[in-house]
């Protein structure tokens, strides 16, 4: 979620222990841990509600398909499969016997 490695948390840990003091650590700590949970509530409290006003016709709607990098994600990827399947249709289909294969000046 916060891509906190191990020594980045070592670290934070010294510096609360320092700036905070080991009688006062556990308490934040505590505190820290409502307050995430209480946030993690109430976002899946919005979330239900959302989907209890949209009603049933939107029960199997995802959240996360409405983030736009995932919506530009989607189409890019659409578009790179679309262009490698022409690219292997017209590998696929050999040219007339008569006709010279496509000649690019600028890709030169």
């Amino acid at each position: 979620m916060f891509n906190i490695g191990p020594m980045e948390l070592l670290v934070l840990a010294i510096v609360g222990l320092v700036v905070l003091g080991p009688d006062r650590l556990p308490g934040f700590v505590r505190d820290a841990a409502r307050l995430l949970r209480s946030l993690r509530d109430m976002a899946t409290g919005a979330r239900e509600q959302l989907r209890d006003e949209l009603g049933p016709e939107f029960a199997d709607l995802d959240l996360r398909d409405l983030d736009p990098r995932a919506i530009v994600k989607k189409h890019i990827m659409e578009a790179m499969n679309d262009a490698e399947e022409e690219e292997a249709l017209a590998r696929a289909t050999p040219l007339p016997s008569d006709e010279r294969p496509p000649y690019d000046l600028e890709a030169t």
